[in-house]
């Protein structure tokens, strides 16, 4: 099997440009963005919208696997810090707090989130993130229950129903009291 050809300098420009603007557009205005208004805010004909991205879902899917892959960034970033001496409960927390506060403020962010409670194997692209989200998260949490800071019946799939139940849409100190409330009953008796 080959691989792809790379794009030409023009085209890979415009299909930068594309995400840029198909990023902020979402982030502002929710995955019901229009592709013209994703073209338009890029300097880009639909057209050539299309021939990066033949369908609206498919550049959706790119900006929210592209937002995913902060989130799996920020995780393997927790597991680092962790494995140099940072307490795992403490990375947990941060991590859980950074992604509210981002979530809060950019929809595409809030789209990857509750992909992690969905079908979030359905795309290749976001099977890919959600491995290298696991592969960080999994260690953290099982260190944070061997140092006894975590509830032992804690999961995974806990965390990601979490992720998926942010209250975003609430101002800071509410989220802030969500978290500490949340935080309380996950801390380990």
């Amino acid at each position: 099997m080959t691989s792809p050809r790379p794009l030409r300098a023009d085209a890979a420009r415009n299909r930068a440009r594309i995400m840029t603007a198909a990023h902020e557009q979402i982030t502002e205005h929710g995955p019901e963005v229009s592709m013209e208004q994703i073209a338009a805010a890029a300097g880009v004909a639909v057209g050539t919208l299309y021939k990066h991205f033949p369908n609206k879902n498919d550049l959706v899917t790119a900006v929210v696997a592209a937002s995913f892959e902060t989130l799996a960034d920020d995780a393997e970033e927790c597991l680092q810090r962790q494995s140099q001496g940072s307490p795992a409960m403490a990375e947990l927390t941060g991590f859980l707090s950074r992604v509210m506060d981002t979530v809060a403020r950019n929809r595409a962010v809030k789209a990857a989130a509750h992909a992690l409670s969905a079908d979030h194997t359905a795309h290749p692209a976001m099977r890919d993130v959600e491995t290298r989200v696991t592969q960080a998260l999994g260690p953290l949490v099982r260190s944070a229950q061997a140092q006894g800071a975590l509830r032992t019946d804690f999961t995974l799939d806990d965390l990601y129903l979490m992720l998926s139940t942010l209250p975003a849409d609430q101002p800071p100190t509410a989220r802030a009291r969500w978290l500490a409330l949340l935080l309380t009953g996950l801390t380990a008796r």
